[in-house]
Order: structure tokens, then C-alpha cells, then sequence
């Protein structure tokens, strides 16, 4: 047990953290109260700073180490810790893998009833650096300035890098990233100093103004690289300038384009993209498939780790070539023709127009002919009268967004009767929740975590479920 310092210093000391919760932060319990401390691993003992206090529980932060935990590893990046993402770069890439397994373990027993003793061993990512295909950076005139920076008056306030935690408003300015394979550290940095050197000014996050908003830089396994510079309120003749820039300095662009976005929000899905060099388009391929992938449409952002979870989902789907297949949440229909050849039919649902129109395209693009897409809302469009008129499915493929299922999606499922359901799912806590309600038919027969983010909480779990006779 710690040792309290007097209340009015903020202070802790000697706190031992027992586990890690799902935002990263380290866990530790004292005088009935649950602490939630930034940067501490699983068996450190450390001093800590109060930050804010609840009625439960309190966060802080550690101000040193008293004891290192085994699990402790010092961080790569000098962005740790103030950026807001690889949140675990202090902890060995094993430790992670057992605390992200046990995580899935916890939310399925505790939440979904589901019986863990049989889970298979979490599927590591072979790749932990680098591993991202996409990463979108944001220019601001508001710098986050940390305590090695030595600024000075008058000078430069900008900055292209992340968002700060908490902070819409605030850019810390990154050097290096260990997320994105190259050109992407190289490519950022070099439109910063040309910007910066040629007048190119910075958005203003909250008064929006400035010609420089976000860029966007897409990789694929196939060694494509799409960029996309979104501009705000841009000077005459300073797009040229910087897209000429751009294309003569990366000549080997697959796809290079650009944006005007004057709304109030980042996003570019309803806006108009504007090609200046090559393609619109970069390939992503997957054992000989090829995807298309535009500059909004969604792929798996770990592409190497997105094919083992596939192969995973087809073993546990264990096709034989005669099943009418649902892929529900299908996206850019990624998973849905890539078990195609493995069933009779696939009919893919999402809810997103545009990915749907993608899913089409990649089945044209490899001569698959045995798929059928529709878009809508899920529990609007998978009712009683769409499974009457496209038939039973024999297998069910589910991989939703965080929120899970709709209810009225499990109790169609439950009603379809399915011999087999497959879901993926990136959220352990929902997927738990849709399964208890599953296992009113259905057992659970098999559970595989696969990493796709390593150094962040974040994990996939694959789960088979199998009606009961």
C-alpha cells in the first residue's frame, strides 16, 4: 500500500499499478479508490501526481519510477507521451499482447457469459513499427510547444503534425513517426519547410483562416503512395506552387490530389477531389486479389495484419463452395471477395453508399461474379422480406463498427438460424454484449484476438459461433 502524501500537495507515493485499463492507463487501488495513471505499466510502483479526482476514482500522472515493472521498455518515439497515439511504447511488445488477450478474455466472461478457457493465444503483428497505410496530419498556426522547445519571440508558431489530447486547437509538431512506412516522414517534413519558406500560411483552427489545412498520405502493400493536401482559403496560385512542388520533389507518386474544405469540419467525404498527377485511385492486393482504394475509401489501415485476420475469418466461416454467404458491415466489401471464391454467393450490406459502389468495383476488377452488394442502414435493410428474397444464409460474416450490433440485427441473425456466424469485431465490450444475446441459439466455439495496432489498447477478436441442434 502507498503512502499518502497531505491532500493539499496532489501527491501519491509508492503506488503499485496491478493492470491497465482500455485507454492505456495504468491501474492501482488504495483507500477505495481506483487510480487511473498515465504512463504506468503493470507492476511498477511509482510516485504520482493528481490530476482530477471523481467520486470513484482519481487520474494522475507518474512524476518517477520507484520500482520498474519487467514489462517496463523505454519508448521509441520522443513524441511519447505527449502525442496522443502508441499510448504502450513503454511496455515490451509481449506484455502488450497479454494484456490486450486478457482484456478480450475479461469483457467475454465478464459481459457476454461466454466461456474463455478455450481461447486460442492472441495472433501478434509481425510488423510493429510502420505498420499504418494511412495517417492524416494537420497544419495549424497554434503549435503545441513542449518543455525541449526553445522558442523564442517572433518566432514561427506553425506546425504539421497531430492533434494533442484534448486539445482541438493545439498541433504538436512531429519530426519523425514510426507509424508509416516512407515517404511519409520524409514527404511531411519537406512540404512543412517548403511552406514555411515560401509564405504558405496555417490553419487556424478556431477562427478558420489560412491556406493549409490537413495532409493525407495513403500507402499500400503494393508500394503505391497517394497524397491528398487539403487547402483551406489558399492564395491565388499557391496550390500549383505547392502541388508542383510536391510532384517534382516525389516523382514516383502513384496519386496525387487535392481538396478545398472551407466547412468547419475535417472531413472529405462530401467533398470534391481534385486530381492533379497520376491516378485517383492506389491498388492494395491480398493473395492475388487487387483492391481499389480512393481517397475515401475505407481499408483496413494495417494491411499485412488485415490479411491474417481475413484468413482467420474465412478458416472459422470453413467454407465449403455450396454456402450463400451474408457479409454484414462489409465496407468496400474487402472481406466479402475475399472468401467469394470459397462460397456459392456472397451478399455484402453496409451502410456507407460509397463503400458499397468500392465493394462493387473490386469484385469487377477481379472477375467476381458471385457477389451482390446493398447499401443501407442495417436493421432497415436486413429484414424478414431481403433474407425471403435472397435466401437463408448459410453463413454469417459480421464485423461492425465499435457500437456493435443493432439489437434488431441480432434478433434477425437469431432468427435466420445460420449454421455458422463469424464476428469480427474491434470492440471486446460490445462484441461480449451482442453474444450474450446470441447464445440464445448459438455456443461460442472459437475466439482468436489478433493485434492490428501495436504500441495502442486496441485489438481485434474473431469469435465462431455455431447453431445449436
Amino acid at each position: 500500500m502507498g503512502r499518502r502524501i497531505p491532500q493539499e500537495k496532489k501527491f501519491v507515493s509508492g503506488l503499485e499499478i496491478i493492470d491497465i485499463a482500455e485507454e492505456g492507463k495504468g491501474v492501482a487501488k488504495q483507500d477505495n479508490l481506483v487510480y487511473f495513471i498515465e504512463r504506468a505499466v503493470p507492476g511498477d510502483v511509482v510516485d504520482v501526481e493528481l490530476m482530477r479526482k471523481k467520486k470513484s476514482f482519481v487520474e494522475g500522472k507518474v512524476t518517477s519510477v520507484v520500482k520498474p515493472s519487467e514489462y517496463r521498455v523505454d519508448p521509441f518515439c520522443e513524441h511519447f507521451g505527449v502525442c496522443g497515439g502508441c499510448k504502450w511504447q513503454h511496455m515490451s511488445y509481449d506484455a502488450q499482447l497479454k494484456f490486450k488477450e486478457q482484456y478480450v478474455g475479461n469483457q467475454l466472461s465478464r459481459i457476454g457469459k461466454v466461456d474463455v478457457s478455450g481461447m486460442e493465444p492472441i495472433l501478434g503483428s509481425e510488423g510493429t513499427k510502420y505498420y499504418r497505410n494511412k495517417l492524416e496530419f494537420t497544419f495549424s498556426n497554434k503549435r503545441w510547444l513542449t518543455d525541449l522547445d526553445d522558442v523564442q519571440p517572433g518566432d514561427s508558431m506553425d506546425a504539421l503534425g497531430f492533434h494533442v489530447p484534448g486539445r482541438f486547437d493545439k498541433i504538436l509538431a512531429i519530426d519523425h513517426c514510426y507509424l508509416q512506412q516512407d515517404p511519409s516522414n520524409a514527404l511531411r517534413n519537406e512540404v512543412f519547410e517548403f511552406a514555411q519558406a515560401n509564405g504558405l500560411s496555417f490553419y487556424d483552427l478556431k477562427f478558420h483562416e489560412g491556406a493549409l489545412r490537413n495532409l493525407i498520405i495513403r500507402t499500400s502493400s503494393t508500394g503505391e503512395v497517394m497524397v491528398i493536401v487539403v487547402f483551406a482559403y489558399p492564395e491565388e496560385g499557391q496550390v500549383d506552387l505547392l502541388m508542383s512542388f510536391i510532384q517534382e520533389r516525389f516523382p514516383d507518386l502513384t496519386s496525387l490530389l487535392y481538396i478545398i474544405n472551407q466547412k468547419r469540419n475535417d472531413t472529405i467525404f462530401d467533398q470534391e477531389i481534385e486530381v492533379y498527377a497520376g491516378r485517383d485511385f492506389i491498388y492494395e492486393e491480398m493473395e492475388g486479389l487487387k483492391f481499389k482504394v480512393g481517397p475515401k475509401s475505407f481499408y483496413q489501415t494495417n494491411s499485412l495484419q488485415a490479411y491474417e485476420l481475413y484468413k482467420i475469418t474465412r478458416e472459422f466461416a470453413d467454407l465449403k463452395g455450396d454456402e450463400l454467404v451474408y457479409d454484414l458491415y462489409t465496407g468496400a466489401g474487402t472481406i466479402a471477395n475475399f472468401v467469394a471464391k470459397s462460397a456459392r454467393e456472397v451478399v455484402g450490406v453496409e451502410y456507407v453508399p460509397t463503400a458499397i459502389e468500392d465493394a462493387k468495383i473490386n469484385s469487377a476488377i477481379n472477375e467476381i461474379a458471385n457477389t451482390k452488394f446493398y447499401a443501407g442502414d442495417m436493421k432497415d435493410v436486413l429484414t424478414a422480406e431481403f433474407v425471403a428474397e435472397h435466401g437463408k444464409p448459410d453463413v454469417v460474416i459480421t464485423d461492425p463498427p465499435r457500437a456493435g450490433m443493432h439489437a434488431d440485427v441480432v434478433n434477425r441473425i437469431l432468427e435466420m438460424e445460420s449454421d455458422r456466424v463469424v464476428y469480427v469485431s474491434c470492440n471486446a465490450a460490445t462484441q461480449a454484449r451482442d453474444l450474450d444475446m446470441l447464445q440464445e441459439k448459438y455456443t461460442v466455439e472459437r475466439i482468436k484476438p489478433v493485434d492490428m495496432f501495436p504500441h495502442t489498447q486496441h485489438v481485434e477478436n474473431v469469435v465462431l459461433l455455431k447453431l445449436k441442434k
